[in-house]
């Protein structure tokens, strides 16, 4: 149990510095098959990967869920761990102003 505490506080420390570090934010949209979308908001690592720091689902009832490394994952899912790329993966850049809007809404 001590090391799956450990690497979650490791988890956390890491996904909270790329946060409070960043000077360049990207935000996507993307629209999963069950009518839900999904914002996110990544930056680049030391190794210029883009890491997703914070995702938002707002599925097609209605609900938001909300993942950061304030709130790693719940029943309804997690922040992922993978890195994106917006020339592979299927996103859609948005501007800073509408993720936050949605961002907002959980508060």
């Amino acid at each position: 149990m001590v090391d799956l505490e450990r690497f979650k506080a490791e988890t956390v420390a890491y996904f909270r510095a790329l946060d409070e570090s960043a000077t360049l934010r990207h935000h996507f949209r993307h629209a999963d098959e069950e009518g839900g979308l999904w914002y996110i908001e990544a930056v680049p690592d030391r190794g210029g990967e883009l890491i997703v720091i914070k995702q938002a689902e707002l599925t097609a009832a209605g609900q938001l869920h909300r993942y950061s490394w304030e709130h790693l994952e719940d029943e309804h899912g997690f922040l992922t761990d993978q890195a994106i790329d917006p020339e592979e993966d299927p996103l859609e850049a948005i501007p800073a102003e509408e993720f936050q809007r949605v961002w907002g809404l959980g508060e």
